[in-house]
């Protein structure tokens, strides 16, 4: 499988340290740690025989880090995305790819953001009166008639100005009527405390972090919410550039680097201009949240393999289906995945909040499936029909702990 070298490449890395060179400013980590969230998952399922495999392995030693297990913007379950320290809760929780969404700031330089524009609900920007009036949005307080406003984008701001901020979790208050007020607004199963001034990622930091702990690296080229060529010359193919370049200035092989993004177009760009890395190239397919969409994504797999696509990604619901039954199977897309010849990476376990909850209310992850969703413990029902049935080669998580409790259990890689 395309994946083959992956699965194998994370087992070595989480062993012995990297070897490509750069300067190491972490220890590789040995002594990997699940914590009892994945125990109170097992708990809650429904007695059968997969509950009875993954308590067989309760006091089996977490001993890898599994390239399935891919740490989705750090450990946002609780910790600030993209931030220094999410991405090391991650990889404490035994995940072999750590993510990096890639913004660009005001000066051109990489950083780690989920959203261009997300910075006033991720960091703390409108508490620095000299950057807050540099946002695309100035804040604006709530009235009886509007909720709080505001748009702060890391191209408003320099790389230095950046890395001045703190990181927080995403949220914010819509009923807020000064910039203190607006800080946090997130659901009660999110937390702050560990919202204490984490550390904002430059893409080059995230480099040298992953790079030391002897992990993979999966960056997410954002599409752009600004008009390129952002300031008249800096185009798309130069932005998807520029974020190869970072690895290939780093020394990093391109066989530990799984570029993403939702645009297909900076796929083939890669694909076409830096084959060795464009061959993991990971198409992140959104096309799929209309029924139009999902019909269309599916129909145009057997081309996108034919054109050197090698890794589909879309989020989870895409791939399974809930029969009357209650039993959670493949869907269509997964199926016509696996005939096209094409890899499998789904997006994002743990992020729903309280599965039950989620599940009555038609999350949008697990909203193809809502019906067959009883307990907390169908988490792993998800996971298990995922690895098993589907066959995807590796999941984004948001608490990375139970995808490495169950691919350690799975022998998965």
């Amino acid at each position: 499988m395309h994946l083959e070298i992956l699965l194998v490449a994370a087992g070595v890395a989480a062993a012995a340290p990297a070897i490509d060179g750069h300067h190491r400013d972490q220890q590789v980590i040995s002594n990997i740690q699940v914590g009892p969230r994945p125990y109170y998952l097992i708990d809650h399922m429904s007695d059968g025989p997969l509950k009875r495999k993954l308590e067989s392995c309760s006091e089996q030693p977490i001993t890898h880090a599994p390239a399935f297990s891919i740490s989705h913007r750090g450990a946002p379950l609780q910790f600030p995305e993209h931030s220094r320290e999410g991405m090391l809760a991650g990889a404490r929780m035994g995940a072999g790819i750590i993510e990096c969404d890639v913004a660009f700031t005001q000066d051109l330089q990489l950083v780690c953001r989920h959203s261009q524009c997300d910075l006033h609900t991720t960091t703390d920007i409108l508490l620095h009166p000299e950057l807050a009036a540099k946002c695309t949005v100035p804040f604006a307080p709530a009235t009886d008639d509007t909720t709080a406003q505001a748009k702060c984008c890391t191209s408003d701001i320099t790389l230095a100005e950046f890395k001045s901020l703190c990181a927080k979790m995403d949220s914010s208050n819509p009923n807020a009527t000064t910039p203190e007020d607006y800080q946090y607004g997130g659901p009660s199963w999110r937390t702050e405390l560990y919202d204490n001034c984490a550390t904002p990622m430059e893409h080059n930091e995230y480099i040298s972090l992953i790079q030391s702990l002897g992990l993979q690296f999966s960056p997410e080229l954002k599409t752009p919410a600004v008009d390129m060529p952002f300031g008249g010359n800096y185009t798309q193919a130069m932005y998807a550039q520029q974020l190869i370049d970072d690895y290939k200035r780093h020394g990093i092989r391109p066989s530990r680097v799984w570029p993403q993004s939702f645009l297909e177009d900076d796929i083939h760009y890669w694909i076409k201009h830096e084959p060795a890395f464009g061959k993991q190239a990971i198409y992140l397919d959104e096309r799929v949240d209309t029924a139009e969409g999902y019909r269309a994504a599916v129909a145009s797999l057997p081309r996108l393999a034919k054109q050197g696509v090698r890794i589909m990604a879309p989020p989870i619901f895409a791939l399974l289906n809930a029969t009357a039954d209650g039993e959670i199977v493949p869907s269509e897309y997964a199926v016509a995945a696996k005939k096209a010849g094409l890899d499998l990476i789904t997006w994002s376990l743990e992020r729903s909040g309280p599965l039950k909850k989620a599940a009555a209310e038609g999350e949008y992850y697990i909203q193809s499936i809502a019906e067959a969703i009883t307990r907390e413990g169908d988490m792993y029902r998800i996971v298990d029909v995922l690895a098993r049935k589907v066959g995807v080669k590796g999941m984004f998580s948001d608490w990375p702990a139970t995808v490495t409790y169950y691919a350690n259990c799975m022998g998965l890689a």
